[in-house]
């Protein structure tokens, strides 16, 4: 009996980095979507058909490439902080120096937000109202952000550039404080800073409150 060929469909799902560009086209028109809607004042929930239309492929594919509207918002997501500048935070993490590290990484958490502003402020609104599909992908997305201020926490620690009265949990907890969307919001939208006079500040307090 011969055996029979995968799809590619089942290529995407098996191993998204081998997808054929079409389908590699769907995160991305997604992200695009969600963008204007979002700068029109509009709704961030884009069906599977509106995604599927706009990548030029069946509504059939989006499910199955992404499983499910969870999938596919994880994907949007994934997509979006990736072109905003991923690269940059990544590369701050590389720094040999833990002060670096800290000092890259607030800028370029602060511009990424600053290039998603509309997008991601209403998809932090709505995770609180859609905890299945966009709530469930803001929190993986805070969960590994998480991660990252607790291995930068652990780095000045080991580098002994945290202050002596500081544990590495509260560093941790603060850097969260400082890295975070509300944080950018409120002094961006709310105050209206720049980015640089906002990365300036979340840099001087963060050396003031845990560096020695």
């Amino acid at each position: 009996m011969p055996v029979k060929s995968k799809s590619a469909v089942d290529e995407a799902r098996e191993r998204p980095d081998r997808a054929p560009p079409l389908l590699g086209l769907v995160p991305g028109v997604g992200g695009d979507a969600m963008c204007l809607r979002a700068k029109r004042g509009h709704s961030l929930a884009a069906r599977h058909d509106e995604v599927a239309r706009a990548a030029g492929v069946a509504r059939s594919t989006v499910y199955l490439v992404f499983g499910s509207r969870a999938g596919l918002f994880d994907a949007l997501t994934t997509d979006l902080w990736e072109r905003a500048g991923l690269h940059r935070l990544t590369e701050a993490v590389a720094a040999p120096d833990a002060r670096e590290h800290l000092r890259g990484g607030l800028r370029a958490g602060v511009e990424i937000y600053a290039a998603i502003r509309d997008v991601a402020a209403t998809l932090f609104s709505m995770s609180a109202l859609d905890r299945d599909s966009v709530g469930g992908a803001i929190a993986r997305l805070e969960q590994r952000r998480w991660g990252g201020m607790r291995y930068l926490a652990e780095r000045l620690a080991e580098q002994d550039v945290l202050r002596p009265d500081v544990t590495v949990e509260q560093a941790a907890d603060v850097l969260w404080l400082l890295a975070g969307f509300p944080s950018f919001d409120a002094l961006h939208t709310g105050r209206g800073l720049s980015v640089d006079e906002i990365v300036d500040l979340h840099i001087a307090i963060a050396e003031r409150s845990l560096c020695r």
